[in-house]
């Protein structure tokens, strides 16, 4: 296969080559994506802590009994679970409301504070829900500010500068989205699991995550979770050098992925977002509805029909994926900074996509 060869050729590092082999708009050979609806291979079944998380709390966090969750490690990936969508029906669109009307409101950081009076990033969603809804399918018209929303940050704000997190630059963090991170991380053997810090990435048909590894926490004892909703995607999962070929896998609306152990800190990328493989607008798991009867403590809320209507028309051509962590372990604090701001800034949306950078940057439109 064509993949497969690259990995096989000298010159520049073999992440590079199948990050650009994928990249490339009419690469049609996807047969060594790794598919983990269709378990083979060097997929396997992986075992999670059932008895950690009750069904309840599950419920309240709008997922499956864990028991029901189908989770699967890949070979010579240790500490890599990869979760297939455990939602239960409906509660994606909380997700995807949440990270398109409250997550990008202040204190809430975001790309577009970079080169926009603070007063005009104050309500994206009521700036963009009218110009969206009323959206065609011409991509010649003019952007919404929430389709030129590329990240927000979360918790403990990471400085695109100094790829550092610090004390004095932290805003609460979503409750109902810690609640979900700490079930899904005690699933996955991780009790008391702290979500910290967020960085919610906001891709489109053309958009790409370049090459990087996240070790700027400092506690790489917890896991790394990553919530994926809307259109599909290729992720590319490395080794410890960016010499290693990585290995490519399919990722759908509702799948999770938890990166811990020797996969904490391994090279990894998105080089293209696909359309869903169902071959429809939106994929089926966010045409259900919502239970009229949620849990007692639940901390998924229903979605008024005009607030969804939003949203569905917004993932027709986008995905949407919130990377959780824990920064500090228990009782650690930062050390002692001198000379920077803390401000957590990033550099301007042209230099968004470099495939030798480790910000997690996108390509803008």
């Amino acid at each position: 296969m064509a993949a497969a060869a690259l990995t096989r050729e000298g010159g520049e590092d073999a992440f590079r080559r199948l990050f650009r082999f994928y990249r490339q708009r009419d690469a049609s050979d996807l047969r060594g994506v790794v598919d983990f609806s269709v378990p083979g291979g060097q997929v396997f079944r992986s075992q999670l802590s059932i008895s950690s998380v009750s069904d309840q709390d599950a419920y309240r966090a709008g997922l499956q009994p864990v028991s029901q969750w189908k989770a699967y490690g890949l070979t010579g990936y240790p500490g890599f679970i990869f979760i297939l969508n455990p939602f239960l029906p409906g509660c994606q669109r909380h997700w995807v409301k949440q990270c398109l009307k409250l997550y990008p409101q202040k204190p809430n950081v975001c790309n577009l504070d970079l080169h926009m009076a603070p007063e005009k990033t104050v309500d994206l969603w009521g700036q963009s829900k009218e110009q969206l809804r009323r959206k065609g399918s011409s991509k010649w018209e003019p952007r919404s500010l929430l389709e030129k929303l590329r990240w927000v940050t979360l918790g403990y704000h990471y400085n695109w500068d100094t790829k550092k997190y610090s004390a004095n630059h932290h805003t609460p963090f979503p409750s109902d989205l810690a609640f979900l991170s700490e079930q899904v991380a005690a699933a996955c053997g991780f009790r008391g699991f702290q979500a910290q810090a967020g960085i919610l990435n906001y891709y489109h048909f053309d958009s790409s995550l370049g090459i990087h590894a996240d070790e700027s926490e400092l506690d790489h004892s917890r896991p790394l979770l990553s919530f994926s909703f809307g259109q599909s995607s290729i992720f590319l999962l490395g080794g410890l050098k960016r010499e290693e070929a990585p290995t490519a896998m399919f990722m759908h609306s509702g799948d999770i992925m938890v990166m811990s152990g020797f996969s904490r800190l391994l090279y990894h990328a998105v080089p293209r977002v696909l359309p869903n493989p169902e071959g429809t607008a939106l994929p089926s798991c966010l045409d259900q509805a919502l239970s009229s009867d949620l849990p007692v403590g639940s901390v998924i809320e229903h979605s008024s029909d005009e607030d969804w209507q939003v949203c569905a028309k917004y993932l027709r051509s986008s995905r949407i994926n919130m990377t959780i962590r824990q920064v500090l372990a228990e009782g650690q604090k930062f050390p002692e900074e001198s000379g920077t701001n803390g401000k957590g800034q990033a550099p301007s949306e042209d230099n968004h996509h470099q495939e030798n950078s480790r910000a997690k940057r996108h390509k803008p439109n």
